[in-house]
């Protein structure tokens, strides 16, 4: 755990995690989902036609499957990389996520 936290100024400790050094992109990416999200719901609204609302659905779900990707990689390059690297339980444990983590995605 140690390996995920850093010290700050004010004597706290506070996480970092793989995604922290690209955090803007993620949080950019996760906005243009959201617009994604606002668009569908004005086309439902707007009683715009289905194949065109389900195209637009495919596309945000196709947006969150990518980000879903990115972050498992950032996880599986930090948090798992460095926890093996430390050994023992914490390994086992970082592994076991990641592997749940995949299974989750695999069936959505």
């Amino acid at each position: 755990m140690a390996a995920e936290q850093e010290q700050h100024g004010n004597g706290g400790m506070a996480a970092t995690h793989g995604y922290s050094n690209d955090k803007q992109s993620h949080i950019n990416r996760l906005r243009r989902v959201e617009g994604q999200i606002r668009g569908l719901q004005r086309m439902v609204e707007d009683d715009q036609y289905c194949i065109d609302i389900l195209t637009q659905t495919s596309a945000v779900n196709k947006a969150l499957r990518s980000f879903a990707l990115s972050m498992l990689d950032e996880h599986l390059k930090h948090c798992v990389a460095n926890a093996v690297a430390n050994g023992g339980d914490e390994a086992d444990e970082k592994v076991r996520e990641a592997s749940e983590a995949i299974a989750r995605l695999v069936r959505s």
